[in-house]
């Protein structure tokens, strides 16, 4: 791509994709503005991921820089109200990461690659969303893969690639509600995990489980490793429990940047 020949080339690449952002949420009405502090009185489904992991030879200050941003970022999202027809935009809610609003130098991933910049770790936030909502008949709308396994598994308590990346502003996290409920998101940090939860105004006919399946650890013709496996959704029925229907969510292949210890 142009964006990787020059600097400056690539920070025109990204002012023009934002500025295409912007233009993108004047136009759309049925995004969520609202907030509540009062609770939904049925939570669906509750998260929660620990603030400090395991990830390399990473700098352990920019993950303590982490739970700052997460902090600043969970109060802009929490009590959010999703609304029959609206979309949840995280980077609509979160705003524009600067240090001027408190933001601090963390983790962040560019070109398949770590690195660090203010507002880095954010992707924790976007992580925790898209395994709730995986759990909730919302639709989610946008949402990008992570291309490189940076890292071996360290606490990880969900399948690998369920995952979601976020870069202001174009590499969104988008939910719409397409039912005739009411939800509502809740995001917090306490003293050890950032925590989630989805709140409905009345229960739903239905539950939701995710599925894993053909994981492994593979070599192609260059001996590059790649991980790959199949993401499943079992529907089931609320008052009986019986499976309704099984969706084949994704399938992942993403290159390895460590070497694994089975393949």
């Amino acid at each position: 791509m142009l964006s990787k020949l020059h600097p400056s080339i690539y920070k025109v690449a990204v002012a023009y994709h934002q500025t295409r952002r912007r233009l993108k949420w004047a136009g759309n009405r049925s995004l969520v503005r609202t907030r509540s502090s009062e609770r939904l009185p049925v939570r669906l489904f509750k998260h929660q991921s620990p603030l400090i992991r395991k990830l390399g030879n990473v700098d352990m200050r920019l993950q303590q820089n982490k739970i700052t941003n997460l902090k600043l970022a969970a109060a802009c999202l929490d009590g959010a109200l999703i609304r029959p027809g609206e979309t949840l935009s995280l980077w609509k809610l979160v705003g524009k990461p600067t240090a001027k609003r408190g933001f601090v130098d963390g983790l962040l991933i560019a070109q398949g690659k770590p690195t660090h910049g203010i507002g880095g770790g954010l992707c924790q936030i976007a992580n925790l969303l898209q395994w709730m909502f995986l759990h909730s008949p919302l639709t989610i709308t946008e949402r990008h893969h992570h291309s490189v396994d940076l890292f071996p598994d360290s606490g990880r308590t969900i399948p690998f690639g369920t995952g979601a990346t976020i870069f202001y502003n174009y590499f969104d996290y988008q939910v719409h509600n397409p039912t005739n409920h009411t939800f509502q998101l809740r995001v917090w940090v306490d003293d050890e995990h950032l925590r989630g939860e989805i709140l409905s105004d009345t229960d739903i006919p239905e539950r939701y489980s995710i599925i894993e399946r053909d994981h492994a650890f593979i070599r192609d013709e260059e001996q590059i490793p790649w991980r790959t496996n199949k993401i499943f959704r079992e529907v089931r029925e609320t008052t009986t429990g019986r499976i309704l229907r099984e969706e084949h969510l994704m399938t992942n292949r993403s290159r390895v940047a460590y070497e694994p210890t089975s393949i």
